[in-house]
């Protein structure tokens, strides 16, 4: 088990395992760089090593992965569904082939970093509707995103506004080495966080810098601030 991107690149490299399960968001190294990291290393050893990912943007990730060279896992997943991969990638390691005839692993890693990052970044500016204006504002300004019902919250440290975008959006186009989403309904800004208070059954309540709410970690990503 790895907790950010750059342990599991270590944990690779350590253990030298033919199949390795990845996050797309993960702190300080993204799933893609470790994938490329770790395919890197796997051909200069002459190691087969089979990459799936494990992801909650079925969006992209199915257009992707259909593509053949590597598998996808939705998030959240049962236990056929993982039954399904596992038997995958048996017939695949029994059959000594590591990509696919139609993609390569590095043209598939690639064409989701198309779609990760649309334009070749990340997002910079959120548009707000404030009366009859537009208002923009730098991401770097915003504490965390909320989802209320049709509307997100995104909240600064004096103020607020809702938009219309998704948090199932906003996670795709944000920076994950700086937006971490802790919740199906929260984006928090990893620089806004001012302290974590760990509580029952694996959960945990963020403390943040310039304001009085906290924000409710969920069991699903608890993982993040095991460090901390």
């Amino acid at each position: 088990e790895a907790t950010n991107g750059r342990e599991a690149v270590s944990g690779f490299m350590e253990h030298q395992p033919n199949v390795v399960f990845l996050d797309i968001h993960m702190p300080l190294m993204s799933g893609l760089d470790a994938a490329r990291q770790i395919s890197t290393l796997a051909k200069a050893n002459d190691k087969r090593c089979q990459i799936v990912f494990v992801t909650a943007f079925d969006q992209y990730a199915i257009e992707a992965f259909e593509q053949g060279a590597i598998d996808y896992v939705l998030k959240p997943y049962d236990n056929a569904r993982l039954q399904e991969t596992v038997g995958r990638l048996q017939d695949r390691l029994g059959q000594g082939t590591t990509v696919s005839p139609v993609k390569s692993l590095d043209a598939v890693l690639k064409l989701l970093g198309e779609r990760l990052q649309p334009g070749g970044a990340y997002l910079q500016w959120i548009k707000a509707s404030v009366g009859q204006s537009v208002r923009l504002i730098p991401v770097d300004d915003v504490l965390y995103f909320q989802s209320d019902e049709k509307y997100t919250c995104v909240a600064m440290g004096d103020s607020e506004v809702l938009i219309r975008k998704s948090i199932k959006e906003l996670i795709v186009e944000l920076d994950p080495s700086r937006f971490w989403q802790i919740h199906r309904s929260t984006i928090v800004n990893t620089r806004a966080i001012a302290g974590v208070v760990r509580g029952l059954r694996d959960q945990a309540d963020l403390k943040l810098i310039g304001r009085n709410e906290t924000l409710t970690v969920s069991r699903n990503y608890t993982h993040l601030f095991k460090q901390m």
